[in-house]
């Protein structure tokens, strides 16, 4: 289980947040878990330490949350 505040890396290819379409180079965007939004599917809130076209924070589905060893 992500615990907030955690640093993390995930895949933004594809996915949408606030009007923004993430290409498909962005694989390893690196963020903090800011909480869990969902347990069915489980998905995050990430905070992410560089904002894409103004997006800071996006919700993310757990398979596309990496974290580092």
């Amino acid at each position: 289980m992500l615990q907030p505040g955690q640093l993390v890396r995930v895949n933004l290819a594809g996915l949408q947040a606030e009007g923004v379409m993430f290409q498909a180079a962005v694989t390893d965007a690196v963020g903090h878990i800011v909480k869990q939004t969902s347990e069915q599917p489980p998905k995050y809130l990430v905070k992410l330490l560089f904002s894409f076209r103004g997006v800071s924070e996006v919700e993310v589905p757990a398979e596309r949350i990496h974290v580092d060893k």
